[in-house]
């Protein structure tokens, strides 16, 4: 019996129509990357070549429109497409090309990225052509996802608050796309992107990345959006969805080359491989514990062991032991394995830690005798001490706020994180040494050396 293809299909098919950045942050690279860490199986018509990195475009060599229909007709009519996206498209005979072929094979699912302009500023779309995507491009759009400057090159008006980007998403839809999305990172404060379906508007906000490198945020967006479209996703939860694949790609973004670096698509898969690294170190760091006498080592409060993500930034993103480390004679125990979000105490006291050096994630707190403090100070580590007596009041009865008083005042005279952090308590404050290390196990080699000493 012979098998109906489209039948076993079982992977989103998403054709990326753009220009190639042979410093692969941007463009067909960055689509594809996108396509691929989503799920989606990434197609490519090239509609130029640029000589590309950090600090710019430096030369483009444009793709005949004959040579682009080819491809398009080579790829579509093969293995068919569930979305296309488009990004650089250099000239209106280019745009006129990619239309004939949109309208021939039928692709609903467009998502047009009207590329303008180089984050270093270069011109990526003639002038003449500008008038070309308005009029033939944009009326076949499924959504069309400027920012704030491509948004007003289109629209003829500044568009520069969010009520101009409200006008700007109506005028655009006059002009036939179903709906439009205008993209609000160039606005000051938080980033908020605003889409027009034609009836209302919904916003979507996200907090602001403190960063440069953030080429090729438009390409990962437009990607990420496609692939939601094509994986059947409403336009509201598309437009969500893809806003916080961005977000993350933002948040992590590589800080490569000398000028604008890229961002990083793999960013939210490298959090959960990070979180599954972070559980697995914990636990190994927890059972070389066991495994040593170090019971003495426990304070009347227990003792517990945390260590961060890379770039962690709330407390679910710190793992720590449940219910803390418990002294059992001269050793330890615990009720359960680590969990994030487990202590708010041990996150709070990291979270404060990489604010001063991101690579210091961990930390464990032991009990505090003139004796540890001094095997500290004989192994060479570096030991800072901090007088508890002098913490306001107002800190003090401040749920939380006592923790990362502790950790800034013991790095107003250093230069970097120290290795041991120890005061000798206050009222109702139990005295305390901590531990501090770049992951579990580098603090626990240390509290090892420190049990042994």
């Amino acid at each position: 019996m012979a098998i109906d293809r489209k039948e076993i299909i079982v992977v989103k098919r998403i054709l990326t129509i753009a220009g190639s950045d042979s410093g692969g942050g941007a463009g067909i690279q960055a689509d594809l990357k996108t396509i691929t860490l989503l799920g989606g199986f990434g197609m490519s018509v090239i509609t130029a070549l640029t000589a590309q990195n950090t600090l710019g475009v430096q030369d483009i060599y444009p793709i005949s429109p004959k040579f682009i229909e080819r491809q398009m007709d080579t790829v579509i009519s093969d293995i068919g497409v569930d979305a296309a996206k488009t990004g650089m498209l250099v000239s209106s005979d280019v745009i006129r090309a990619v239309a004939k072929k949109i309208k021939d094979y039928r692709v609903a699912k467009l998502i047009v990225d009207p590329v303008l302009v180089a984050k270093g500023g270069q011109s990526l779309l003639s002038k003449d052509a500008l008038n070309t995507l308005t009029h033939e491009l944009i009326p076949l759009a499924f959504v069309v996802t400027p920012n704030l400057p491509e948004a007003s090159a289109i629209s003829g008006r500044r568009v520069e608050t969010a009520e101009d980007m409200r006008d700007a998403a109506r005028y655009i839809h006059e002009k036939g796309a179903r709906n439009v999305l205008i993209k609000g990172g160039h606005l000051t404060g938080s980033s908020k992107d605003i889409l027009f379906d034609g009836e209302g508007f919904f916003e979507y906000t996200s907090e602001r990345i403190p960063t440069e490198n953030t080429h090729g945020t438009g390409c990962v967006h437009s990607a990420a959006l496609a692939f939601e479209l094509a994986n059947g996703s409403h336009i509201q939860q598309a437009v969500q969805n893809a806003k916080e694949f961005v977000t993350s790609a933002i948040k992590d973004s590589l800080p490569l080359g000398k000028g604008y670096g890229p961002i990083n698509p793999y960013a939210v898969f490298a959090r959960e491989v990070h979180r599954y690294q972070v559980i697995s170190e914990v636990k190994e760091a927890v059972k070389a514990l066991k495994r040593e006498k170090v019971g003495r080592l426990i304070p009347e409060v227990q003792s517990n062991l945390g260590m961060a993500v890379p770039y962690a930034c709330k407390v679910e993103d710190v793992a720590a032991v449940p219910s803390r480390i418990i002294r059992y004679g001269d050793t330890i125990t615990t009720v359960s394995g680590p969990e994030f979000g487990a202590s708010q105490h041990v996150a709070r006291i990291i979270l404060t830690l990489m604010r001063y050096d991101k690579e210091v994630r961990s930390v464990m707190n032991i009990k505090y005798t003139e004796d540890i403090v001094k095997r500290c100070s004989d192994m060479g580590l570096n030991v800072r001490c901090l007088d508890r007596r002098k913490e306001p009041d107002y800190i003090s009865k401040k749920e939380g706020a006592s923790l990362e008083w502790i950790i800034e005042n013991a790095m107003k005279e250093e230069k970097k994180v120290p290795d041991v952090i120890y005061d000798t308590g206050n009222v109702g404050k139990e005295a305390m040494v901590r531990v501090v290390g770049r992951d579990a196990k580098e603090v626990v080699e240390k509290v090892l050396r420190i049990a042994k000493g």
